[in-house]
């Protein structure tokens, strides 16, 4: 085997040992939203006995838990571990997501539940963020989004496969079983990453002080807000799959994992195609992505009762949004000078808020009595904001870089 034989083989070891991981988080984040009847019937009885929407509403909020979690968790460890090796950085994570998703199997009240969310979110940001700094230099310069996109990879076909599974192995054995199988994928996670991710150092100069400096960038701010609102349209459709299904098209409860297949299909051909797109025209992928996002969740409000266009609609959401995560990523290390390590966990923390933002809105607007339709209208106008935002940051990018280039020539 030649040298660059053994290069390739050893880069896509490490990329799959990092997507394993990237896998568990994918099932950890999105299986509640499948198994969102099964635990608010579990954990909130009495409130389910009384009035089920209102118990559903509430439990939607454990993603927004979850979600507030990465938002604290990327920026802060990301910032703090920026000097260690970055290989064992993300083996200390990934057996962190181990231990975290472990006590949300166990644990026995909601309160305790909704706190080991929290504790289950902290690592995710700092995870994807580091992970996406190793990944883009495994196959480096030219083509960093593809290395992004590779280990998003893992995230995308967690709903293809492991959200689905998930979601059918919670509603035959309990909604507990789900999280017991997602401990076990981070311990493979662990494993894989201790003997095939190599040797990456971190930047012994970088502290957390320093790293909050990305703070002082004005696109950071732009891009951060694209994220979080922008994908805000996404989560509001996402969290509230399981009840469009059952109660608005009518169908049968063994239909969601397959819609939630579907949507997981069309995350993971749209990541795929996204890292390549980026690198092409990084500015036309943010903004045609967010122009078909926002047309497709219009789409999907006004057919929803009929579950063919569901799933035709729901796979073209899962494709749009997932065309724009690669983007979003990339964009937001580029503009953010040599803040490294902080900007590319708090790409998780702007989407996270948008996660935690379209779970509680879209349980609003249900609880406010609008149907189960009304999440996706509230996914649309998101969808809506963060095209205004990248289109606006795009601009002021443009006429900022004219007279410096004007100065070249």
């Amino acid at each position: 085997m030649t040298s660059s034989n053994r290069s390739r083989g050893a880069a896509t070891w490490a990329l799959l040992s990092l997507a394993v991981g990237s896998f568990g988080i994918g099932m950890t984040e999105f299986t509640v939203m499948g198994l969102l009847p099964d635990m608010a019937r579990d954990l909130l009885p009495e409130l389910w006995a009384a009035d089920a929407e209102t118990a559903i509403a509430h439990t939607g909020w454990l993603i927004s838990f979850y979600a507030l979690g990465v938002v604290v968790g990327a920026p802060t460890i990301a910032g703090v571990v920026a000097r260690f090796p970055r290989h064992r950085v993300m083996l200390v994570l990934a057996a962190a997501l181990t231990v975290c998703n472990a006590l949300t199997f166990v644990l026995p009240t909601f309160e305790l539940v909704a706190a080991s969310r929290v504790l289950a979110g902290l690592p995710h940001g700092a995870y994807f963020g580091i992970g996406a700094l190793v990944a883009a230099d495994v196959l480096g310069p030219g083509r960093r989004a593809q290395g992004v996109a590779f280990m998003l990879t893992g995230l995308t076909v967690a709903n293809v496969v492991g959200v689905p599974a998930g979601t059918f192995l919670g509603q035959q054995f309990g909604w507990r079983v789900a999280f017991a199988v997602v401990a076990g994928i981070f311990l493979l996670a662990a494993v894989l990453i201790g003997l095939f991710v190599p040797a990456h150092e971190g930047d012994a100069s970088r502290t957390l002080r320093a790293e909050l400096r990305v703070f002082r960038i004005p696109q950071v701010w732009f891009t951060l807000g694209v994220g979080a609102i922008g994908f805000g349209g996404f989560f509001a459709v996402y969290s509230y799959v399981a009840p469009l299904v059952t109660e608005v098209a009518g169908s049968p409860e063994w239909v969601v994992p397959v819609i939630l297949v579907v949507m997981g299909l069309g995350m993971t051909i749209g990541n795929l195609l996204g890292g390549r797109l980026a690198d092409l025209d990084l500015r036309r992928t943010l903004v045609g992505g967010f122009v078909l996002l926002i047309l497709v969740q219009v789409l999907l409000a006004l057919t929803a009762h009929w579950i063919v266009a569901v799933a035709v609609l729901v796979f073209a959401v899962g494709f749009a949004s997932s065309v724009l995560s690669p983007a979003i990523q990339t964009r937001l290390m580029d503009v953010a000078e040599d803040n490294q390590s902080i900007a590319a966990a708090l790409n998780h923390s702007a989407l996270n808020i948008g996660n935690a933002m379209g779970a509680y809105l879209g349980g609003l607007v249900i609880a406010a009595g609008f149907g189960y339709v009304a999440p996706v209208w509230v996914g649309a106008a998101l969808a809506v904001a963060g095209l205004g935002l990248a289109v606006t940051s795009l601009s002021v990018q443009s006429r900022r870089s004219a007279p410096a280039r004007t100065l070249a020539g």
